[in-house]
């Protein structure tokens, strides 16, 4: 058995698509694009390349996009007074803070000074809230992917056995909690946990997000499951000469092609998920603040 391979750019195709609908329809109510404002502080060369990437595809969903570039000196105090005169601007609708920050900027204190209801990466405390509580809300965008992916391979969820590898606030918490909520039986796994191979086994859905690369095998997996591998890992690749270095996931993807149902490979599959989301959850910040009553882009 070969494993089919879920296109997770394709269908961030189809949500970006959905997402410039549902922007072109809000601008012709309002009168105005929705707005996403994205600050980066530093000069980190991978958190450069994505915020261009999250700029370029929030103009073709005709976004107005806003890149805030701040040195790596910029102080903590500075960063929060930019983050406060976004939450004041009512012409942005989303405000994105690119991690990592420099490491004299405290990341917990930055988030929480986002507005909750503008608050499109879903990370503030607020935010988290509504999520642990079930309320509506903005949802942290590379989990939301992880699920939507999932239904897509899947169909329907209920019942479904999920462990997710790997316990961060930025994926394996909200991911669980997803997950949770379309009716799955949910096991959190960590760095701790007893037998990890044997308790991935019993998983309909493996979602890894360890950032170890190629840390889960195929003998891991349970024949048939679904795979959602999250990690992103710059590995070194000799056969691209000197310094040459390739991405790799958290899945030794060779291996668990062979006995997973369907994955998702690294790089095109969760990534393009990322930024779809970030997109929607503008759109749908934006027809919330306006008190729109607009159907949203959906999966």
């Amino acid at each position: 058995m070969t494993a089919s391979i879920i296109d997770g750019k394709a269908i961030a195709a189809e949500i970006d698509a959905r997402a410039r609908h549902t922007a072109e329809a809000l601008a012709r109510i309002s009168g105005r694009k929705p707005g996403l404002a994205v600050v980066l502080i530093g000069d980190d060369p991978a958190s450069d390349v994505y915020v261009r990437n999250k700029g370029r595809r929030a103009e073709a969903a005709a976004m107005r996009s806003i890149e805030i570039r701040k040195p790596a000196a910029t102080t903590e105090a500075e960063v929060i007074a930019i983050v406060q005169r976004l939450n004041a601007d009512p012409s942005v609708d989303g405000i994105l803070v690119q991690m990592p920050l420099p490491g004299h900027i405290d990341s917990g204190k930055v988030i929480a000074a986002i507005d909750p209801d503008k608050d499109v990466d879903g990370l503030t405390p607020v935010s988290a809230g509504r999520l642990l509580l079930g309320q509506s809300g903005l949802r942290p965008c590379t989990p939301a992917g992880c699920v939507i992916l999932a239904e897509r391979a899947l169909g329907k969820l209920d019942g479904k056995s999920v462990v997710v590898v790997g316990r961060s606030i930025l994926v394996g918490k909200p991911a669980a909690l997803l997950f949770l909520e379309k009716n799955c039986t949910v096991t959190i796994a960590h760095s701790k946990t007893r037998d990890l191979p044997a308790l991935c086994r019993t998983a309909d859905i493996l979602v890894a997000a360890v950032g170890r690369p190629n840390m889960i095998g195929g003998d891991w997996i349970r024949p048939g499951a679904c795979v959602l591998d999250v990690g992103i890992n710059r590995i070194p690749a000799p056969e691209k000469g000197e310094g040459g270095t390739r991405l790799v996931g958290d899945v030794d993807f060779d291996a668990a092609k062979d006995v997973a149902g369907s994955i998702t490979p690294v790089p095109g599959g969760v990534g393009p998920m990322t930024i779809a989301l970030l997109l929607r959850n503008t759109v749908q910040a934006m027809a919330r603040r306006e008190g729109v009553d607009i159907p949203v882009a959906a999966a």
